[in-house]
Order: structure tokens, then sequence, then C-alpha cells
């Protein structure tokens, strides 16, 4: 029996099936890279879903994590500590507007924050609904499931929590129609990313901001997997020239760590009191010192700047295979390091084609391949990728590259 086998055994045997069962066991990363347990290496343009954007095991982030775990694990937020404080000056900044911050575990967590703040705004005037977008992603909670506006992740949940209803993505005039004397909110994500990487307009989000300031909505943002640098900007409705009320942020932010966390501004924090909300391990002090090294890698490295550079050479690989002999890709879409090629079929066999020869990538929204790599990603390692894909789509199309035919 490999090594593999011995971990699928004992992970089948007891760990609940809520994943479709892995194909590898994965033991050891470094940058772009990872390795399974039999010693075959892969390119990683998946990063542990959007998270790893400064790498695998990137030293500072390993020694910030290494010193903070030999001072203080975790004392709860009934003390201070000096990494979370750190932390929230430093996103507040980042944010563009005088903000305050509450930590949490995960994404899902966040977003529950932002519903609590919508409760809290809306609640003197009978306020109460949440108006999401369509395709949109918030997590697996209960309440989060109600907001996304995908029925494929709520069946067999129902009935879920009231409060929540969705209009149509990137159709300004479809928001203010649903627009309603209950509304108290209006939730949107800059790239969908599970909806399929699909970028809302700029004009969109400006629209939903002034509807927001009209009507005294809060206008709240999802950055959980296309915040923090991804975009090429800091947080991906910076490239609207918008500041929502709050907004959500996980993934990325640890550095591979979980933690979550809202950054609210002066409307919206001023909701929350002692009392009104809490997470035991939320802003815990080696998470905390994860995630300022992660800002300072990016920051230190100028990963805004190169996400833009490089998602705009793999951009330009990726729609060279579009129009040609390649029936079954349609397009590429998306912005920075957060791309996607989309199919008129289902992603799995090309997927399988690009693991089998060494790249990882992930499907989204049902016909599109997502490739979210680190930050850090190598010119090098972006043109074996590029090649890597090509070669698994020829296949798929039963077809050779030209480049080989040429040979």
């Amino acid at each position: 029996m490999t090594k593999t086998e011995q971990i699928a055994s004992l992970y089948t045997r007891h760990v609940l099936p809520t994943y479709a069962p892995p194909r590898l066991a994965l033991v050891k990363g470094k940058g772009t890279r990872v390795w399974d347990a039999e010693g075959r290496v892969y390119l990683d343009f998946a990063a542990g879903i959007a998270v790893l954007s400064v790498g695998h095991c990137h030293p500072r982030v390993t020694a910030a994590i290494q010193a903070q775990s030999a001072a203080l694990m975790h004392v709860s937020n009934l003390f201070f500590t000096e990494p979370q404080a750190r932390l929230a000056e430093r996103l507040s900044a980042l944010s563009g507007f005088d903000g305050q911050c509450f930590f949490c575990n995960s994404g899902a967590e966040a977003n529950e924050a932002l519903f609590k703040l919508a409760r809290l705004h809306g609640r003197a005037r009978g306020r109460f609904e949440i108006l999401s977008m369509t395709n949109s992603f918030h997590g697996r909670t209960l309440a989060a499931l109600a907001a996304t506006g995908q029925t494929k992740y709520q069946e067999g949940f129902e009935p879920l929590p009231a409060g929540f209803r969705q209009a149509p993505f990137n159709d300004l005039a479809a928001v203010r129609t649903a627009v309603s004397d209950k509304t108290a909110a209006i939730l949107v994500e800059a790239v969908q990313g599970e909806g399929g990487v699909v970028p809302a307009d700029p004009a969109f989000l400006q629209g939903i901001r002034a509807l927001c300031d009209d009507q005294d909505l809060l206008m709240l943002c999802d950055e959980v997997q296309c915040g923090l640098g991804r975009t090429g900007h800091w947080f991906g409705f910076q490239a609207a020239s918008v500041t929502p009320d709050a907004f959500s942020l996980a993934k990325a932010l640890g550095g591979g760590l979980p933690i979550g966390a809202i950054v609210a501004g002066p409307r919206a924090a001023s909701l929350f009191s002692p009392g009104r909300h809490a997470s035991t391990f939320g802003g815990n002090p080696v998470a905390a010192a994860a995630a300022l090294a992660m800002l300072e890698t990016v920051e230190a490295e100028g990963l805004l700047e190169r996400a833009a550079s490089a998602g705009a050479r793999f951009r330009q690989g990726l729609e060279a295979l579009v129009g040609g002999p390649y029936t079954h890709v349609t397009g590429v879409r998306g912005t920075g390091l957060m791309l996607g090629l989309t199919l008129d079929t289902d992603p799995r066999p090309l997927l399988d084609r690009c693991l089998e020869k060494g790249l990882i990538a992930l499907p989204a929204g049902g016909s599109v391949v997502r490739f979210v790599p680190p930050l850090t990603v190598k010119d090098s390692e972006l043109e074996e990728a590029l090649e890597i894909v090509e070669e698994a789509v020829a296949e798929w199309h039963g077809l050779a590259r030209a480049e080989d035919e040429e040979a």
C-alpha cells in the first residue's frame, strides 16, 4: 500500500464525506509548488482556494508564526493583545477610511458579522432584509447559504433563515427594483469567485453605492476571495473607486492560517457594542501575527503590481486558446491573478488532465476552470502552467498542440 493509499484509508474511515474523495495526499509546499506523498511535484494554481497569496510557507509568515507561538498562543478577547491591535490598525489604514475591525475564523463568520450589522442598522425602521446577488457565494452557515445566490448549495437545508433576497448581478436597474421598505443592506462581491470568476462592472458598484446613500442602506462587500491583492488592488471594490460601509475578509489574510475579519467604517462600526457579537478565537495572537506578516510581504515584494502584471501575462496566454480549434474553450474572464477559462461544458475532464500533467486548478460556476495562483508566482511558472493547460486542452479535443505538430 502506498503512502497515499494509507492516508486515504484513514481519511475515508474517519472523516465525514463532505468533500468528493481527494486524489492527492499533499505533504509539503514551497512557493508555488506542492509535493504529494509519493514525491511528485505540482504547480499549485489553486493556492488553498485563493488562500496562499504569498505562496506556501513564505519565510516571513513562517517566522512570525514561530515567534508568536513561542510567546503567546491564545488568551481570548477578554484581554488586549498587541498583534490583534496592530492588525486592526493596518487593515483600517488599507481600507482608506477610518475603520474598525472585528476578527473571527473564516469568511462565513465574517459575513455573519456583516449580516448582524445590517440587522442593527435597519431595526429601528423595521428593515431586516439583505439583498445579495444571483450566482453569489457567501459561505456554508445557514444564514450565509440564504445570502448565497446559488440553489445548488442550499438544497436539503430548507427552510433557510428569512431576510435574504437576490437580484441579478451587474444589473443595477434590477437591484433598484428589488429594494423594498424591508431592505437594510446590499451585499455584493467585486468579483464572484465561486459564481464563475465574474467581475462586477465599476458602474454597477458605483450605482449600488449611490443607491445605498439615497435609501439609507448599508453597502456591504464580500472580499473573502477577491480581497488582499488578488485583483491588483488591496480590495476588489477599490478598482471601482467606491467605499463600502463594511466588508469581509478571510482566505488570504492569514497567509495559510485560519482568520476572518470585517472592516467597518464609522457609520457601521458604531452599531456594535459590548455583548453584541463575539468570537473565542477571533484575532488569535498567532493568526494575527501571521496576517501582519502576510500584509508586510505583499507590500515589501510589490505583490499588488505583480498580481496585475502576472495576471495580464497569464490572461494573454489563456486567450490564445480561444477562437481556434479548441471548440470547448469559449473565453477568459477575471482580473489580476483571479482568472477563469470559460468552457461550454463541465470543466472536470480538463481539470483532471491538468492534474495528471502536474497543475492544480479549480472549478467554478459549473463551466469554468479557475486559476488563483500565489501572487509570488514566477514568469517561468506562468509559462509552465500555460504549456500544461494547452497540452491538456489539445488532448481533451483529440488534437495535438500547434507546437507539437510543427516539431
